[in-house]
């Protein structure tokens, strides 16, 4: 064994050791945010942006760590951001919401992180590291006030779609808002029925998938922007679909299996027509050797 990996093993030692002390000072928010996570749909991807973060760092190792170095002065800078944003938050005002105060805590834990390895690897490392340590601020819980709009953003846009469905079919529907007035009944596309859940799920999909499959970053932002596009256009298709099957074949259809569990059915609806744009996007991107030659001449 050489000195440099001697030197790289000690670093990794470190950096365990600046993670386990971390999470031991953010124990009772840590808990928290796991508590959080298990019983809120909308944050329930949280506990697992850590280890996906984690395994990319992983198996892009040797492109990551091809320098590394210590880097005092820019590691204070975000150990200081870091602190500076525990202190606000553990200080805020009774107003604050738990999701408020967890985002706080979540956003001073991130930060902690990165500056660990930003110490212990180095500014060339991180980069080398872009999407991976950014890749954990998704750990943060949307703030109630972002929440809420998002929210509103996907009712809208799943009733304007089903309401598009409605004309095309010829299902005579009153809109009033969220609420559709039918001849034996009114649906409301409420919070719940938002799609919030697969929308964050897709949003983590397509970005973990554009990262490891496409190369330039206009092209990995249209993949994410379509797949939340699709999710608005598939919710309305099912809250459509459930409707219309309620409207003339059996009302069950509005409280049955299928609108309790069908979610993942049109989930996989969504993955299917995001495919075909991923597949445009891989064939209109020349391939990596290509591109590098390019640029060395």
């Amino acid at each position: 064994m050489n000195a440099e990996t001697q030197s790289d093993r000690r670093r990794l030692l470190f950096y365990a050791l600046w993670l386990v002390l971390s999470i031991a000072f953010f124990w009772k928010p840590c808990v928290a945010l796991v508590r959080f996570s298990l019983v809120n749909d909308n944050a329930s991807h949280i506990i697992l942006i850590p280890f996906i973060s984690a395994w990319l760092i992983y198996i892009e190792q040797k492109q990551i760590f091809r320098r590394v170095s210590f880097d005092y002065s820019f590691a204070g800078v975000l150990f200081t951001i870091s602190a500076v944003t525990y202190i606000w938050t553990f200080r805020s005002p009774a107003s604050w919401t738990q999701a408020d105060l967890l985002a706080g805590f979540a956003l001073a834990l991130v930060l902690l992180w990165i500056s660990g390895f930003v110490l212990f690897f180095g500014r060339a490392a991180l980069k080398n590291a872009p999407f991976p340590l950014l890749f954990l601020f998704l750990t943060i819980p949307l703030p109630d006030a972002l929440l809420n709009r998002s929210i509103y953003f996907l009712q809208k846009g799943s009733a304007d779609v089903a309401e598009m469905i409605f004309d095309l079919v010829g299902v005579p529907a009153l809109r009033e808002g969220f609420v559709f007035h039918l001849a034996h009944f009114n649906i409301e596309v409420a919070k719940e029925c938002s799609g919030i859940r697969s929308s964050l799920a897709l949003l983590i999909l397509a970005l973990v998938v554009g990262h490891l499959l496409l190369h330039t970053l206009w092209r990995q932002a249209v993949l994410v922007i379509a797949g939340l596009l699709i999710m608005v256009v598939k919710n309305g298709i099912r809250i459509a679909t459930l409707t219309i099957l309620a409207q003339y074949v059996d009302p069950g259809f509005l409280y049955g299996r299928l609108h309790r569990e069908g979610g993942v059915v049109f989930f996989l609806l969504g993955l299917v027509l995001l495919l075909p744009i991923l597949w445009l996007l891989q064939r209109s991107e020349k391939p990596v050797g290509t591109i590098e030659n390019s640029s060395a001449a």
